[in-house]
């Protein structure tokens, strides 16, 4: 049976004005990594919850209440983090039970290990696995998933694997059509990559990839870099990346399947997106029966993080279409 454990966070929030430290020169090199407690230390959140499931510490945050609205289920992308939905999980919990969860091997999550302790490949059947199994252990048999980049795939996939389970369907620059891998992440597709990012990866590209994935990279905060940094360089996270990239065959997939789905779907992309091809928008609408989507001019790969006000306005007219359902607060600021 899945145990759950509550932990208060002892970071600072992203209004804070304090100067972070200087990393040693070993960690900025990625010659060291972080441990695993001390990314638990520095980014678990004041409502963070970990449930052990597929031999990790699944790192959670559970917030608000199904009274009425429902529950959201939000999952984050390629090497990024529950974090992602900060500003936009604020919002929404107050008409609506949201969880967000950090996918292994990423966040404060990190890898799943096998009974022997070797890193698990976290390719989409395993996936598969993790998210039904997560699901069943919270109890959750119906609820709308927001799903940005890998996490959309593995929404979408799962309203055709559980079709009664999904009440809307939300995809956000969402991976699923055949593709070039960012460059960021093809690397990890060289052996010798695979072989030496372990040992040794420097920040300075962890940042470089970071500012890729926005619209306008002068919109991040050191805060915000400081905890990609981290959690790339998390320990165990870059050997999972070495296993997994090279799964991510995206041709494989069977996207035809998409044209089945009854639930209703919202496309949101960023049109500055460098990762994934904002054409890829319009085939998930052209695709998905009745979807309606939103292209964001200016906003890049993760919207909701780089332009939370925007995102959260069309989510709210979204999830409250139907009659009967509570509105969302505008949000503050």
């Amino acid at each position: 049976m899945a145990s759950i454990e509550c932990r208060s966070s002892n970071i600072s929030g992203p209004g804070s004005t304090a100067p972070l430290p200087r990393r040693p020169l070993a960690a900025r090199l990625g010659i060291t990594s972080v441990p695993r407690d001390e990314l638990r230390r520095r980014y678990a959140q004041s409502g963070s919850k970990f449930i052990r499931i597929m031999g990790a510490d699944v790192h959670y945050v559970d917030e608000g209440s199904d009274q009425g609205g429902g529950i959201i289920v939000m999952i984050h992308g390629f090497a990024s983090s529950l974090h992602t939905w900060d500003r936009v999980a604020d919002e929404l919990k107050h008409a609506y039970r949201v969880i967000r969860l950090d996918l292994p091997p990423f966040g404060v999550t990190g890898p799943l290990r096998s009974s022997t302790g070797a890193i698990e490949t976290m390719n989409l059947p395993t996936y598969r696995r993790f998210i039904d199994t997560f699901l069943q252990a919270l109890g959750i048999a119906r609820a709308t998933f927001i799903g940005n980049s890998l996490g959309g795939l593995i929404s979408w996939d799962y309203a055709v694997r559980h079709r009664e389970a999904v009440e809307r369907l939300v995809l956000i620059d969402s991976a699923g059509f055949p593709m070039r891998l960012p460059i960021y992440i093809g690397l990890f597709n060289s052996a010798l990559v695979r072989a030496s990012s372990p040992r040794w990866l420097p920040e300075a590209i962890i940042k470089s990839a970071v500012r890729n994935v926005y619209g306008d990279p002068r919109k991040i905060d050191a805060l915000t870099l400081r905890r990609y940094v981290e959690f790339f360089h998390g320990e165990g996270t870059r050997a999972a990346i070495g296993k997994m990239v090279p799964t991510l065959d995206f041709a494989e997939l069977d996207t035809t399947v998409l044209s089945t789905l009854t639930v209703p779907t919202l496309v949101l992309w960023g049109a500055q997106d460098r990762w994934i091809p904002p054409a890829h928008g319009a085939e998930f609408t052209q695709r998905i029966p009745g979807s309606k989507s939103v292209m964001y001019p200016g906003l890049g790969h993760i919207p909701m993080e780089e332009a939370p006000e925007r995102v959260l306005a069309d989510l709210r007219a979204f999830l409250s279409a139907d009659a009967g359902k509570t509105a969302v607060p505008a949000l503050a600021g």
